[in-house]
């Protein structure tokens, strides 16, 4: 495996200066943003889908670095029911497939998106309850009508691009769990399947290495994200898990993001590097710093330093000692 960032961070940075910070920090791969809610702070997108010349430049200053990118990362609602917002997140997520099979990335991240409850709905609608019916009735009118028939669209694009795309588990979107996602993919095709982020499983309850395992065994993990979550016992009991606090109120919050062994200790996330490892997947954990209680370099800088001490780098050999 290899280590990398999510480049966003790094946003006020120029291209030459985040990728000489990321060399500098032992770093082998960045994740980056060409649209959508990353923002394209590190990628002329339109410029580099136009020009040749723009793209070997582009590509030089990562190879003179020795520094790949390991993903193309539009995070947005391609079936948000405000045709604004739905026509500039499907733009770009097909401007993005088309420039990673330019640039000889295999990856292309996102969000599955969200549906209104109808065509004339005016915002998304996530539900997450069966009872009252209306949930489930709008849930199956959502899958059939809209991430169904939009993904499989987008598989197929994606596919004749020879690229994955890696929908990240996220709430607030209907592939938010192991089931969903694999349930999409299987009414699509296998160039969907999942940027893996243990930040959004573990307040959703779902045991990350558990999740690993499901989604190993199909051949879904087509990236993955290290981000970390404190779970505060005290603070769900009185606002639960769908709590709606704003992510700056971590006194009271029920649960926070944080920096890779802050929320959870270095030997879970060793096991998650061993899952890993032991279903096949073997490519950039990407590290994404969205810490309220660290800035940006104190964050970025305990992540790279723990999860140095417990990747797993190196094809293991024969098994000498059996």
């Amino acid at each position: 495996m290899k280590l990398g960032v999510f480049t966003p961070l790094f946003a006020d940075l120029s291209l030459d200066e985040m990728l000489d910070k990321v060399a500098k920090s032992g770093l082998d791969a960045v994740e980056i943003g060409t649209g959508g809610n990353p923002g394209n702070h590190h990628c002329p997108t339109d410029e580099l889908l136009e020009s040749e010349e723009a793209r070997t430049a582009y590509l030089a200053k990562f190879k003179e670095r020795g520094i790949q990118i390991s993903a193309l990362s539009c995070h947005d609602n391609p079936i948000s029911p405000v045709k604004e917002e739905r026509e500039a997140a499907d733009t770009i997520l097909r401007k993005t497939i088309k420039l990673a099979a330019l640039l000889g990335v295999p990856v292309v991240n996102t969000f599955s998106g969200t549906a209104g409850n109808s065509d004339e709905a005016t915002a998304p609608n996530w539900p997450v309850i069966p009872w009252p019916t209306v949930y489930s009735d709008m849930k199956t009118w959502q899958w059939e009508e809209k991430l169904v028939p939009y993904w499989k669209e987008i598989g197929e694009l994606a596919e004749g691009h020879g690229i994955k795309i890696g929908i990240e588990l996220h709430g607030g979107f209907l592939c938010h769990t192991p089931y969903t996602i694999l349930k999409l993919r299987e009414m699509t095709n296998d160039a969907i399947g999942v940027n893996l982020d243990p930040s959004h499983l573990w307040w959703q309850g779902i045991d990350p290495v558990g999740a690993i395992k499901i989604l190993g065994e199909a051949g879904a993990i087509h990236h993955f994200h290290a981000k970390d979550t404190y779970l505060d016992q005290d603070n769900m009991n009185l606002y639960g898990l769908l709590d709606m606090q704003p992510y700056g109120e971590v006194k009271t919050r029920a649960w926070t993001f944080r920096s890779v062994g802050c929320g959870h200790s270095l030997a879970e996330w060793s096991d998650m590097m061993s899952a890993l490892r032991t279903y096949g997947y073997d490519y950039v954990v990407s590290i994404e710093h969205e810490d309220p209680l660290m800035s940006i370099d104190e964050g970025f800088k305990r992540a790279v330093t723990n999860l140095q001490s417990i990747l797993i780098r190196d094809v293991p050999q024969d098994m000498w000692w059996a």
